[in-house]
């Protein structure tokens, strides 16, 4: 069994496709402002035999207005839908995208989430795939024999609202938020009727995980960044959140990556947070 569990190259892919080791590629592409987007781009060209997974249809659940943008759905019918996908026990699992793993990333932490742990996202995604040299395909791969997955113990920790707003007083954890700078500050958000941030926590734009290249920055520079920001604080004391669960996952991977393993995600994040009646918002930049 190939053994990935943060990143993968693509040259590295590319060999695991040769080798006939049991291996499963999921396109994640997606565009938050145009749901369709990323259906559209996988038709168009994607990875050969990778099959296209939807972050409103697979990777979350119906909203209720109180839940977030992109609730989880239950860890029962997540598992049954990457059954239905192929997934058996032993099989690798990569992720990619077209947005330098913001949705590749929920998925990882997802099947993680899951108890499966060989999931690995592809460093780069489609843009890295082409960059070395490999083909794209058009062509949709036929209707897959069900898998034998099943859930297993989760290997990730999430957090709930009422833990993060107990959090506030206690300040046990840090919370890290992945959103951009001026929608920290609580300046023009567009995604949530509110804006602003958890009272304490503290802002890591998940697009400064990667470099000029778009790929993931190096193992100890990514530890020196989160370790400025958090002070050093262990990976247990971390809480990872975003607008509504997912670039968090951005975050908290390249967090595995760093060697700070077992932070947690709080995945209703702010679109939650923020639609609970009488919820602590803080603005500004702390």
């Amino acid at each position: 069994m190939i053994t990935f569990d943060t990143l993968i190259s693509a040259d590295e892919l590319a060999a695991a496709q040769k080798s006939g080791a049991p291996l499963m590629v999921l396109d994640c592409s997606f565009e938050l402002t145009d749901p369709q987007a990323g259906q559209r781009a996988y038709d168009s060209g994607h990875l050969p035999g990778a099959r296209y997974v939807h972050l409103d249809q697979v990777l979350s659940t119906t909203k209720t207005g109180r839940n977030g943008r992109h609730p989880l759905p239950s860890r029962e019918t997540f598992a049954a839908a990457m059954a239905a996908l192929g997934l058996d026990a032993d099989t690798q699992v990569v992720a990619y995208d077209n947005a330098g793993g913001m949705y590749a990333a929920r998925l990882w932490w997802m099947l993680r989430w899951a108890g499966h742990p060989a999931v690995a996202v592809l460093d780069g995604g489609i843009a890295a795939w082409k960059a070395a040299g490999h083909a794209l395909s058009q062509d949709a791969p036929g209707a897959p024999a069900p898998g034998s997955f099943r859930l297993k113990p989760s290997l990730v920790t999430t957090v709930s609202y009422d833990e993060v707003q107990a959090n506030i007083d206690s300040a046990e954890r840090l919370v890290l938020d992945a959103r951009a700078p001026d929608r920290f500050r609580g300046e023009n958000e567009t995604m949530d009727p509110i804006g602003g941030h958890i009272p304490g926590a503290r802002n890591r734009l998940f697009k400064d995980n990667l470099g000029a290249d778009g790929r993931f920055k190096p193992a100890a520079q990514l530890r020196r960044e989160f370790d400025a920001i958090t002070e050093g604080r262990p990976a247990a004391q971390l809480v990872n959140q975003c607008g509504s669960g997912v670039t968090a996952c951005h975050n908290l991977l390249a967090m595995e990556v760093a060697g700070l393993r077992g932070a947690a995600l709080y995945p209703g994040s702010w679109s939650e947070w923020s639609a609970q009646p009488g919820a602590p918002i803080a603005t500004g930049a702390a």
